[in-house]
């Protein structure tokens, strides 16, 4: 046998030339130019840049100065903080050493690094943020609601509101600060504000109000303004839930905005929501998320957010007494616009119904385009598929109706896009379309939270390239403003248990560190005062404690930790970590065992398709909720460790200690072999640490000889699968996992990418070997969960790993374990140091290996 010969390229950025390029990527609270913030002492993070090919490159040192004025601060003048020259390494989440700061308050600033050779950058180029209102006494503005009859268990049209104002001079500045119970779309002087969408997004809004901060200088004028309010249901109100339910937070939507101008004389007015404001309806005849929406275009009403509009017959409004105490400034990611695609194909299917094919289950909306003459009513309907015999199906998204409707005002060329909701599709069918439907017709409009893409994937195996590109796909469909479990029947839920199945591989993909962040406040929020965390966040179920799912609470922030270093989240969640673990133990009593309460268990394990009876991927749910009791234990004991309480991560240890002990006694027999003697059982008592040294070579080998028997098939649900292929490759047995990824018969990631997926489903036979569905009760076609895998390929396949001891890739592992049917295969992370790559590829009998890494951080190649 010929030996291999194994190259290293390593190519990381470093420092030859005689001076370094100035810092750029500048980020406050990982965002660009914040507007409208509410953290007292922000933190600040540059990336380092450097000539290409240069190497060794560690910050010696840096020094940031920050100014109320850009041009001051250009000139080092009047400054608000300048922190000399410190001796520091630190590039990420740098805290603020000013002055406290104030509301409205915008700050400017630099940052400017030294090598440890003593080597100096320029000045980074100026970037700011901007405070928002600190103060709840600071809202002026009143809470008030649309005088209109309306119906409590029907959709109402969603109310416009406009008021009108005089602006006695030249504007040097403008604040929109706006929220509402339910979402809206504001317009200044006709003109959109903001990009954003389904704003101020969904959170505990029983204890929790995102407002939004928006610069709307530009679109004011000197004289006569107008400003108008569209206000939807949202999540707030209307159809949401399993069993018909409506209205679940309130049965009225309200505004609350508050809009500040600062002029040339800096003389500041403030005109807010107030009872001079008037309303009615318009075209927008009903907005639903699940349902969809019908807007007739011959109600539309020219210039009504413009001033001159005659508003006379429109209703009052009500002053509503609602609080003010639990606003926060925008916390989370807004949602946006992101892709557009053009339409595959047009069909038309055995039962002649047009049908748009988009080539990609993707969520968001339709843009259409369309002539003809009034009162023509074209009917768009949503699907994810098409079954065997080629027909659009809907009957998986149960009560969902996915149906937007628009009615022609018969004027030319009409362009029409949906306000209020939107759908989870690949597949439309067209319904009224007067004339000949043409691809230009239809525009596929790509919504999600705007997040940074960070990660990339490829190999040289086109399946499970595809199987990348569905969870990502599935990520994106499910990140619209919180982690749902699916984007299109009647659910769409911030389901815990899915969300910390595919937190690690979420933060591979995209940014998603202010996503979570908001969330998670959300889950501390919902949490009930013994603990006890919700199946879904934000809770709109009212049923908790479900091991696996709430352990979210446990194993988002500390996926966080590792993935960004995000010390400050760590603390934050420390309450809401321990308040599950403390739960938990109550539940568990002196035996230390989980046998109480209700838990899904590993939802979706591999049942036999044709025989009910027969399942070999079961493992008993009180083994299940143990293991989650020890783990999120011992994730307690390790953030105490990182924050430094270390009585409190004595006892952790202990309690962990002592979870381990009984869960030895009562599940795992002295030769290692477990009762249940199931892949997920294997699994969890491996990535858990519940096996002594001496018992763990004969559980890898029970769990390796489970898959082989199956025939390289796993037969884990959502919360073996994420562990399976790490746990493998942990004990050396990266060989099963690769035959596990490359599997194509069912259950296996690559059965549904043979069957045409491009996301990941909900179950491993969505769509069964004969063409049929599963049941539709419960059978989505965009569900992250079994997407967990992609972490694995990324750190396994490609082989980038975070160092435990040195979080957010400041030390970075890289070691790739090349699989024998792949040629080639690579992945790029773009951390918050910068981006990192690992490569390799075969050349005849050599392995050739190619690394970068970013300025500032170090690496160790295995």
């Amino acid at each position: 046998m010929k030996k291999a010969l194994l190259f290293f390229g390593l190519m990381s950025w470093a420092a030859l030339s005689a001076q370094i390029l100035a810092p750029g990527d500048l980020r406050c609270e990982y965002k660009e130019n914040p507007l409208g913030i509410d953290v007292p002492r922000p933190r600040l993070s540059w990336k380092w840049r450097v000539a290409q090919g240069e190497r060794d490159v560690m910050q010696g040192a840096y020094r940031i100065q920050a100014a109320a004025e850009r041009e001051d601060l250009e000139a080092a003048r009047n400054l608000l903080w300048d922190s000399g020259i410190l001796e520091s390494g630190a590039s990420v989440h740098v805290p603020w050493g000013g002055p406290s700061l104030r509301s409205r308050q915008r700050v400017w600033w630099r940052v400017k690094v030294w090598d440890r050779q003593g080597r100096s950058s320029p000045w980074s180029a100026p970037a700011f943020w901007e405070m928002a209102l600190l103060d709840t006494a600071e809202w002026t503005a009143q809470w008030i609601s649309p005088d209109l009859p309306e119906k409590e268990k029907e959709y109402n049209p969603p109310p416009h509101l406009r008021r009108e104002f005089d602006l006695h001079g030249p504007v040097r500045r403008a604040r929109l600060y706006i929220t509402a119970h339910g979402v809206y779309e504001a317009h200044i002087n006709g003109r959109r504000v903001g990009e954003d969408l389904f704003t101020p997004g969904w959170t505990s809004y029983p204890h929790r109000l995102q407002y939004q901060t928006y610069d709307v200088t530009e679109l004011l004028q000197q004289g006569r303004n107008a400003i108008g309010v569209i206000l939807g249901d949202g999540w707030y109100r209307g159809r949401f839930g399993f069993a018909d339910e409506w209205n679940i937070y309130g049965t009225q939507v309200a505004l609350l905005c508050q809009l500040e101008v600062v002029y040339e004389n800096g003389l500041r007015e403030i005109f807010g929501s107030d009872p001079y404001w008037r309303c009615a309806t318009g075209p927008i005849r009903m907005s639903g998320i699940y349902d969809g929406e019908t807007y007739d275009a011959r109600l539309e009403m020219p210039g009504w957010s413009r001033p001159g509009f005659d508003d006379r017959r429109w209703a009052p409004v009500r002053v509503v007494q609602h609080s003010k105490s639990r606003l926060l400034a925008q916390e989370g990611l807004p949602v946006r616009r992101i892709l557009e695609l053009k339409p595959k194909a047009i069909l038309t299917t055995p039962r002649g119904e047009t049908v748009v094919d988009m080539g990609q289950n993707m969520v968001g909306w339709v843009r259409l385009k369309v002539r003809g003459n009034r009162g023509d009513t074209v009917t768009l309907h949503h699907a994810e598929v098409l079954d065997k015999e080629g027909n659009f199906y809907t009957a998986n998204l149960r009560a969902a109706k996915q149906q937007v409707r628009y009615v022609l005002k018969g004027s030319g060329e009409e362009v029409f896009e949906p306000h209020f909701t939107f759908q989870g599709f690949r597949y439309v069918k067209v319904e009224g379309f007067p004339g000949t439907l043409r691809p230009e017709n239809i525009t596929g409009i790509v919504i999600h939270s705007d997040m940074e893409h960070t990660g990339r994937f490829s190999c040289s195996d086109s399946l499970v390239n595809q199987l990348q590109l569905n969870i990502e796909w599935g990520q994106r469909g499910n990140f619209l403003d919180v982690p749902t479990d699916c984007p299109q029947r009647d659910e769409r839920m911030g389901w815990t248990g899915d969300a910390q199945a595919f937190a690690p591989t979420a933060c591979f993909n995209f940014n998603t560190a202010a996503f979570y962040t908001k969330w998670l406040a959300d889950l501390a929020a919902d949490q009930e005062p013994n603990g006890s965390v919700p199946f879904v966040v934000p809770d709109v179920l009212n049923q908790n404690g479900s091991t696996g799912w709430a352990d979210a609470a446990t194993i988002i922030p500390w996926t966080l930790y590792r993935k960004y270093a995000d010390r400050r989240l760590l603390e934050r969640q420390y309450p809401s970590m321990k308040a599950w673990v403390g739960y938990l133990d109550e539940l568990a009593g002196p035996d230390r065992l989980v046998q109480d309460g209700f838990h899904f268990g590993d939802w979706l394990f591999f049942i036999h398709p044709t025989n009910w009876n027969d399942k070999p991927g079961y493992t008993d749910i009180d083994f299940i909720a143990t293991a989650f009791f020890a783990h999120s234990t011992d994730l307690v004991r390790r953030s105490a460790e990182v924050l430094g309480k270390t009585e409190e991560a004595a006892r952790y240890a202990r309690l962990f200690e002592e979870i381990k002990a009984a869960f030895q006694r009562e599940f795992v027999t002295p030769s290692g072999r477990l009762s249940p003697h199931s892949q997920t059982a294997y699994t969890l008592a491996l990535a858990f640490g519940l096996l002594t040294p001496e018992q763990e070579p004969a559980a890898v080998e029970y769990l390796v000889q489970n898959i082989r028997r199956r025939g390289n098939h796993l037969s884990t649900g959502f919360l073996g699968t994420p562990l399976l292929c790490h746990v493998l490759s942990a004990h050396g047995r990266t060989d099963v996992a690769y035959d596990l990824l490359f599997q194509t018969t069912y259950p296996s990631w690559l059965y549904p990418v043979t069957k045409g997926a491009t996301t990941i489903w909900e179950r491993w036979d969505g769509i069964k070997p004969d063409g049929s569905f599963q049941t539709p009760r419960m059978n989505s076609f965009n569900h992250y969960a079994y997407g967990a895998v992609g972490e694995w390929m990324y750190q396994a396949v490609a082989g980038i790993r975070e160092d435990p001891e040195r979080p957010g890739y400041r030390h970075i592992r890289l070691q790739p374990e090349p699989g024998t049917r792949l040629q080639h295969a690579r992945a790029e992370y773009e951390s918050l140091y910068g981006r990192i790559a690992c490569g390799w590829k075969r050349r005849n009998d050599s392995l050739f290996v190619q690394v970068e890494i970013p300025p500032n951080t170090s690496a160790t190649l295995t």
